[in-house]
């Protein structure tokens, strides 16, 4: 398995009696960490080229680091919880991976997993398989 880790500050608020205070305008800051998991190393012995997912996952955080996610068009409607954005990130990065993004092919890897920590006490995971 190969691990990367990043992070994200973001802003938002939640749609719904049973977010309580958390429908109010409140900020985040996520540690984000995705692990590409294959049951195989390649020739070179490694899961990934660890450069190439670096970017695909900078390139999925870029758009979303320092805003408002209300605002974006593409949560229209959504309630962007830390279970929503892990899923999120991980369709990104399957993409690329799919697209032989990560410097090998998509059926040489096993599964993605992203995981959010939103503090020292919770945290939230979405992982599949290719």
């Amino acid at each position: 398995q190969m691990g990367l880790r990043d992070s994200i500050m973001i802003a938002h608020s939640f749609s719904g009696e049973f977010f309580g205070p958390a429908q109010a305008m409140h900020g985040e800051t996520f540690v984000v960490d995705a692990c590409f998991l294959s049951k195989t190393l390649d020739e070179n012995n490694v899961v990934i080229d660890i450069g190439a997912a670096h970017d695909a996952l900078k390139a999925v955080l870029s758009p979303i680091n320092y805003s408002n996610l209300d605002e974006k068009p593409e949560f229209t409607g959504e309630n962007t919880t830390t279970e929503f954005l892990t899923k999120y990130i991980w369709e990104h990065l399957a993409k690329t991976a799919r697209a032989g993004g990560l410097g090998r092919p998509a059926n040489e890897l096993h599964a993605i997993r992203v995981t959010l920590l939103e503090s020292h006490v919770a945290r939230a995971w979405y992982e599949a398989e290719l």
